[in-house]
């Protein structure tokens, strides 16, 4: 039986992957390898990821077009999803918000679906920290109301919690849906803060910085988010109608998966500066439509209940990160 990870060539699906098939597990991986950013770096995940050893297979399909998911995955058992696809982005929301009904809406009603019909043992999706808006009462915590989103992204994700708790409750799905908090590292995505940033330094360019730098974050180094990703899927939520992490009744859950430390802009351009051996041209500019000033994950519930601690502080992993990207740059212009 394997398991499938939808947006398999995006930045946490590869890592998942990887990990997954690290531990000998068969992995069928799909992604539709939309051009949001470069294509190129996706394939080259997927290379990766056919030279990590293990069962991996892949299939180009778009979860968004039902026909085109239950022909590409007919006659292949699979037990449990890792759904992780998604039109990522807070701002491309505000320029293009039908991509994101397409694929985070439609997808995900396609992805239940499917999660349904084939009687999966445990459906993992993710959330993001976008839900909590501009909640002021920090850390936000999975018991906080959401219902006041800042951007169409986030309001897509809110939908998808609200509809994985529906067809928890219809059809008994075992669910966890995980709320990820600015996620970085290596093979990371270009349109990232901390990918935009190092570029520009290592490059000359002034780097943006909103809000007059006064941004707060809960940066959080992809090993730890997919520690914590895995441990989800290894254990999912009982059907006792007992009230579950979020509130629910029904076999549904969520987390919030972030570091728990939210670092100030300023610094996060410090770390970057260090790492990468040069000063920044810091082009301070107002708030973004979309932005919230802060985000602060309270973990308390994903700790006690699965045992995730991340380790990894910024002046750890973001010198990782500066690493690679010098290596994969260099290799790209060979």
């Amino acid at each position: 039986m394997a398991i499938l990870v939808t947006g398999a060539a995006g930045f946490i699906g590869f890592h998942c992957c990887k990990r997954l098939l690290e531990r000998g597990e068969d992995v069928f991986g799909i992604d539709n390898l939309n051009d949001y950013y470069p294509v190129s770096l996706k394939r080259d995940r997927l290379d990766a990821l056919n030279d990590a050893g293990g069962t991996f297979r892949f299939g180009q399909i778009d979860f968004a077009d039902r026909f085109a998911l239950d022909y590409g995955l007919a006659g292949t058992d699979i037990d449990r999803v890792l759904h992780l696809g998604a039109q990522a982005g807070v701002r491309y929301s505000l320029e293009n918000p039908h991509a994101y009904a397409q694929s985070n809406l439609i997808g995900h009603l396609n992805m239940l679906e499917f999660a349904r019909h084939r009687d999966i043992g445990h459906f993992v999706y993710a959330s993001s920290s976008s839900v909590y808006g501009a909640n002021p009462s920090v850390p936000f915590r999975v018991e906080d109301r959401v219902d006041h989103p800042l951007s169409f992204y986030a309001a897509t994700k809110k939908s998808n919690e609200l509809m994985s708790e529906t067809y928890a409750h219809l059809y008994r799905i075992a669910q966890t849906g995980l709320r990820f908090f600015t996620v970085y590292g290596p093979w990371g995505r270009p349109d990232m803060a901390i990918w935009i940033f190092t570029s520009r330094i290592l490059s000359g360019q002034a780097i943006p910085v909103f809000n007059d730098g006064n941004m707060r974050r809960d940066f959080t180094f992809i090993d730890d988010i997919v520690t914590g990703v895995i441990a989800a899927l290894d254990n999912p939520p009982i059907d006792d109608g007992l009230p579950k992490a979020g509130g629910s009744q029904s076999p549904h859950r969520l987390y919030n998966i972030g570091n728990h430390r939210a670092e100030r802009l300023g610094r996060l351009i410090d770390v970057i500066e260090a790492a990468c051996g040069r000063s920044a041209v810091r082009d301070y500019q107002p708030m973004q439509p979309g932005d919230v000033p802060a985000t602060y994950a309270d973990i308390s519930v994903i700790e006690s209940e699965l045992g995730f601690k991340p380790t990894t502080s910024i002046d750890v992993g973001v010198p990782r990160f500066v690493e690679w990207y010098r290596g994969y740059q260099g290799r790209r212009t060979e």
